[in-house]
Order: C-alpha cells, then structure tokens, then sequence
C-alpha cells in the first residue's frame, strides 16, 4: 500500500462536498445536548438525515442508540464505523451563536461531530455502494460519557454478528487541525471509580485524644496512594490514581465520625488494573487500621483499556497518508489516560481509534481550551477529512489488504 497515490478514490472530494451539510448537522445537534442514554431529539436528528438513503436500521430496547446497515453488491465481511451521541454535563460559556439551549448540557467532548461526520460517511458510501465488497455498519451510540452505551448495544444484538472490522475517530483541539494521529496498542486507559469511607470515633475539636478523627488518616491515605502508584507500579505500564473529592464534618469545632474520599484510577493493561485494584485495598485499610479507624473501598470497574489491533492502526497510518499526504497522520508516542466506552467493540473484534486534530481557527493547539472544557470550540472545516477518513478505512478494512 505504500506505493498508493494520495487519494486514488476521490474521498477527500466527497468529504469536502459533503461538509456543508455536516457543519448543518453538528450545529442542530450542538445546540439541543443531549445526557446519558436516552437521546431521543438527537437520534430523531440522525434519523433525519440518514431517511432517504439505503439503509436498514437497528434500534435495541437499552438505549436511543441505533445501527445503519449499508448492504455492499458482494457478500464479503462486515466492517463497522462508530460515532457517539451524547453530551457532557457542563454550562456552555463558548459564545458560538448555535450554543446550547439547554442548562447544564453541552457537547464539549465532540461529539457532536463525529454523528455529523458519521452520517456524511453514510451518504458519500451509499453513493458507491456498488463498488463495496462487504457491507458497513454506522454505530451510532448514546451514552459514551461512563453510560456504558457501547456495552449495551452490543448486549441488546446491534452488533450481531459481530463485524470483522471496526474503526472510529475522535475530535482532538489540542492537535494540529486535520491531522490523524494514532497508534497500535493501548490509545486510552481503563476508567474505575473509587470509593473510600474512613470510619473513625466523632468527638469535641478540642479534645482530639478523646476522638479518632478519620481526616488526617483520609489525607494519609491519599498521599500514600500517590506514593504506592510511584514504588509499586512501573513506569513502562503505567497508573494513575486521583482523588478528586473529599468531605468530612459539618462544622469547625465538631471531629466527625466519617470521612470520604472519591476518585478515578486509570491503567493501560488488565495485570496492572488488578494489581492497582488489590494495592489500594492494602493500603487503605491497614493505615486505617494503624489509627484504630476502619476504610471500606468500592471500586466501580468502568470501561476497559481500549487496544488498538495491530493490523488496523497501520491500515489507518496508511489511509490517512493516501489521503492528505505524508503530513496527515502523526504517530502517537505513548497512549493518553483519558477512557473510551469503543472500548467494549475492541474487545470483541480487531479495530482501532483515531483523534482527529480540530485546532480553532487562529488558534495554538498546545494552548487552546480542551476536550471537556465549557469553552471548547473546534474547527468545523476539519469534518471533511473526517467524512473522507471514514470512508477510506470503510473501504480499506473490506478489502484484501487487511489480512485478519
């Protein structure tokens, strides 16, 4: 495939003539955020714009998600595109004349653009589904925001039987705009919640001998979890754990009887997550235990590592290459620990993610505002690369160059 000339195909072409309508898109979807699993004004949306083209759709009684099946001439595998659906809890504050009209609701992950530029992808593939050799399923999929939505779709039999192949893209502002970057192996972390209630004996503020007050042995713990994540876990597989919210009494002279603590804790492989899983139990407990309290931990297991295949992350460097030159695609030197629910299709078919860069225009992509934050904007334009990615791999991951 080296030898391919940029873009052979056209996609890039179709892409761009497709854009307009996506900008359209994204922006009636950017506007009306939707939360969890139930989506029903944005796959009212996606239905819309997918109702006169040649598409059977799927829908499961879990979730709004659906599945559009495009049907090649010839009856060789199944390949799938995802795009998620829902929206972040967060109050808008971009000034964008389309913003969301909705309190404390906003597409600041992106995701606005990937349904937008998943159903592009569906019309510019239905207009040559004659030269398909398989068939496409576009995943469109709520609940991406730790809903679990991926996991339920496949439970409910969107997915069945399970596709050969599987691609999906990701908007990223925080990288040059239109490049592709990826890589085979983990891309994201695992995600688990963590819960941890230190019990300890309540008493009067200024008699702590009388007490056993569980704040300082709750700071303790923390602290200790940073330092066992640096002596336990090696840096060649790496953790993270954060405690992002403490809370204990209820007012200035009162030792109170209870403290809590909650947090995430990300890992890139299933051996480490478990090691991790065991280690704060350990550590937790006994320092506890040291200061006559008692810790109870609750770890929540959310979405797995997601592990790009091997074959299809370089199917994907050599997509984007064809596409948009040498300069189109950047190698990603380590994974990122944010946590992806495309994670469930990738462990049970070979596939792989991609992120998108979406730089706003005159902006610094090393400076600009993130994925997740209330005044995240991105460049639209870059949607078309994205149509024309889509539809590449689609086609790329029927053909006889992926050897599975």
């Amino acid at each position: 495939m080296d030898a391919l000339t940029l873009d052979p195909d056209g996609w890039t072409e179709a892409g761009e003539r497709l854009l307009r309508s996506a900008i359209e898109l994204r922006r009636a979807i950017h506007a009306e955020p939707e939360l969890g699993l139930d989506l029903p004004k944005t796959t009212a949306k996606v239905k819309a714009a997918l109702a006169d083209l040649p598409l059977e759709i799927r829908e499961g009684p879990s979730t709004s998600g659906l599945v559009a099946v495009l049907r090649g001439p010839d009856n060789g595998r199944t390949v799938l595109l995802r795009g998620d659906m829902d929206a972040l809890p967060l109050t808008e504050e971009t000034g964008l004349a389309f913003a969301s009209q909705v309190a404390g609701a906003m597409h600041a992950c992106g995701h606005d653009t990937h349904v937008a530029m998943l159903a592009g992808a569906a019309r510019a593939l239905c207009e040559r589904r004659d030269r398909l050799t398989g068939s496409v399923l576009f995943m469109f999929q709520p609940g991406e925001e730790g809903w679990h939505g991926a996991r339920f779709m496949i439970e409910d039999g969107l997915l069945d039987p399970m596709p050969d192949a599987a691609f999906a893209l990701h908007i990223n502002p925080n990288m040059p705009s239109g490049v592709i970057g990826g890589r085979p192996g983990p891309l994201l972390a695992s995600s688990d919640k963590l819960r941890i209630r230190v019990k300890g004996a309540g008493g009067h503020a200024s008699m702590p001998q009388d007490a056993i007050d569980p704040i300082p042995i709750a700071c303790e713990i923390v602290m200790a979890l940073q330092s066992m994540i640096t002596r336990r876990v090696a840096v060649s597989d790496p953790a993270v754990i954060t405690v992002a919210r403490m809370e204990a009494g209820t007012t200035d002279n009162v030792i109170p009887e209870f403290a809590r603590l909650w947090g995430t804790v990300r890992t890139l492989s299933e051996r480490t997550r478990l090691a991790v899983h065991d280690n704060i139990q350990r550590v937790a407990t006994h320092i506890a235990e040291a200061h006559g309290a008692e810790a109870t931990v609750t770890i929540e297991r959310g979405f797995p590592v997601t592990v790009n295949d091997a074959r299809v992350a370089e199917l994907a460097r050599q997509t984007a290459r064809r596409l948009f030159g040498e300069n189109g695609w950047i190698s990603m030197a380590h994974p990122v620990m944010g946590a992806e629910d495309f994670s469930y299709v990738l462990q049970k078919t070979p596939g792989a993610m991609a992120f998108l860069g979406g730089t706003p225009e005159g902006g610094d992509y090393r400076t600009c505002c993130a994925l997740h934050s209330n005044r995240m904007v991105i460049d639209e334009t870059v949607m078309a690369r994205g149509i024309a990615m889509h539809c590449a791999m689609a086609e790329a991951m029927l053909g006889p160059d992926l050897e599975l």
